[in-house]
């Protein structure tokens, strides 16, 4: 009797498959990053160095010190400098074993993007599988989610590609809903901390997109009383556990907030509010060539969601399965508020909201709140092609080239990047001089351009001893003092200026700061490369 054949791969393995399909599309929209993922880097912005440096210290810091993982070695001597900006906590675990491994961070990093990308649109695609049993739709919603003007317009910011946890805490909420038990709290508990773990700015987002969906589920409160009793309590175990959970990586917040006055006022809001103008900027090489350049060049971000995209959400709510589905309803109900909250003080209210909720506080560029609509657009375009596929023999074949189109709408490879030649040398020197080493590099920037001096950021990960140099998304009053009294190194004044703040170390870049003196009283050179020398700071300056 012949045997029959083995179904293909995709049948028996349609997850495996479908992810393997978002790296491949995670290499095409990124092209030539996987071609040199150690060679390649976005280093010219100074945001992209930050990112690689602050995953570096956390995969380091949380195996060698965790109890001091926000006393990072920027900014010495100012306190709890890793939230400055943000720690990306989840990300660098998943880099944490290739840092093991001797990878440098601009490779992790690279490595890291690539995942990111894959990550989230197939977060997605399982979703709506599991909410549409149709994976089509799954891949359609996945490419529009993860690859789309406002992502591929954020390569510097790794925390803004890896959204692989929001589409689950969604699920996690709908299952949750339906049938509220502790274990459906505790995992709504789970997505919702790695979500924000990831970023502040994702907490936020995803705090909104839940508060939004439950607005729109009164079917889950409709049920008897005890029931209900058990739904409020499943989801006060949700928030109890998060809040539990997320506490030692807030308080740090909190304390910078207090020590050092970091809020985002409502003038820096208002700097950063969206405009329909920015909803209408795409990066993509077929609409900016066509129409979207002017509104592009204009934009604080890019926001456009796509014209298929754009079609296929449009005829989820025109024939009512946006409101008939109510997880469709919950997607749609996300990108609404998502919209309005991107306006930031241009919407009415917004002014009181800011003042009754501390997060907002901390959220500067409120337009970001347009991620919300990308993703509504992207899930009710999947629920439109399930629903399609019901009534059509075509539908398979429309799915299929509306995958593409999205695709082709979002395209804008090949990337620009530059080379990254690794860490210099003299860096390993420093690796072996004492634990109690302390660090200062010229030039040092003043506080308007201490992202000229990111990249020193990127060579400490080689030695992790604490610098007076740094560049975060808040310059401390410690290294404004510093800029003002280092401007005349290699002055007697500025070498005291050092060795009064513990200095034991500095390192020069000719190519930015000159040359130097042959001879400097109070410094020993150490070493010198091409561009760069390595100095010891004498403890007192040679008498004569």
């Amino acid at each position: 009797m012949p045997t029959e054949s083995p179904a293909p791969a995709w049948r028996r393995y349609p997850a495996v498959c479908v992810l393997g399909l978002f790296v491949l599309l995670a290499v095409v929209h990124t092209w030539p990053l996987a071609s040199d993922p150690a060679g390649l880097s976005r280093n010219e912005n100074s945001d992209t160095v930050l990112n690689e440096w602050a995953i570096a210290w956390v995969a380091h810091q949380t195996f060698a010190h965790p109890l001091q993982l926000f006393e990072a070695n920027i900014f010495y001597p100012s306190h709890l400098t890793l939230a400055f900006s943000e720690h990306m906590f989840p990300v660098a675990m998943m880099g944490a074993p290739l840092f093991w491994l001797g990878a440098s961070p601009v490779l992790v990093y690279n490595l890291l993007l690539l995942a990111g990308f894959a990550l989230s649109g197939w977060s997605l695609a399982i979703v709506m599988h599991r909410w549409t049993c149709d994976w089509l739709a799954g891949i359609l919603a996945g490419s529009i989610f993860a690859f789309n003007t406002h992502t591929l317009t954020r390569l510097p910011h790794l925390q803004a590609l890896h959204l692989e946890f929001f589409p689950p805490a969604l699920l996690a909420l709908d299952t949750l809903l339906r049938d509220p038990r502790v274990r459906h709290g505790l995992m709504l508990a789970l997505w919702f901390v790695l979500a924000a773990l990831t970023s502040n700015y994702l907490l936020v987002f995803t705090l909104t997109a839940l508060g939004a969906a439950l607005v729109v589920r009164p079917d889950a409160w409709r049920l008897q009383r005890l029931p209900q009793l058990r739904l409020s309590q499943a989801l006060a175990i949700t928030a109890i556990v998060s809040a539990v959970v997320l506490f030692p990586f807030l308080w740090p917040y909190y304390q910078v907030q207090r020590l050092y006055g970091l809020v985002r006022s409502l003038q820096d809001v208002t700097m950063y509010s969206a405009s329909w103008n920015d909803y209408l900027a795409t990066a993509s090489r077929l609409h900016y060539a066509l129409w979207s350049e002017p509104f592009y060049l204009r934009a604080n971000v890019s926001l456009f969601p796509g014209v298929v995209p754009l079609a296929l959400a449009a005829a989820a709510i025109a024939t009512g399965v946006a409101l008939r589905d109510r997880r469709a309803r919950m997607c749609l109900a996300v990108g609404v508020a998502g919209l309005l909250l991107s306006f930031g003080t241009s919407l009415p209210g917004y002014a009181l909201l800011y003042r009754i909720v501390p997060l907002l506080q901390g959220i500067r560029s409120v337009n970001r709140f347009g991620f919300l609509l990308i993703f509504a657009v992207a899930a009710l375009a999947g629920f439109a092609v399930a629903s399609l596929r019901t009534r059509t023999r075509l539908a398979t074949t429309i799915a299929i080239v509306a995958i593409v189109l999205v695709n082709v709408e979002a395209f804008r490879a090949p990337m620009q990047y530059q080379r990254f030649d690794n860490i210099p040398g003299i860096y390993t020197l420093l690796a072996h001089q004492p634990p109690t080493a302390i660090v200062a590099e010229f030039p040092f920037d003043d506080p308007h351009h201490a992202y000229e001096g990111a990249i020193s950021m990127l060579y400490s990960t080689r030695h992790w001893r604490p610098m007076l140099n740094g560049y975060s998304g808040f310059i401390p009053p410690s290294y404004r003092d510093f800029a003002e009294k280092l401007a005349d190194f290699p002055s007697a004044h500025a070498l005291a200026t050092l060795r009064a703040a513990g200095v034991t170390h500095v390192v020069v870049h000719h190519d930015r700061f000159g040359p130097m003196p042959e001879h400097v009283d109070g410094l020993t050179l150490i070493a010198t490369g091409r561009h760069i020398s390595l100095y010891k700071l004498n403890a007192t300056t040679a008498t004569r």
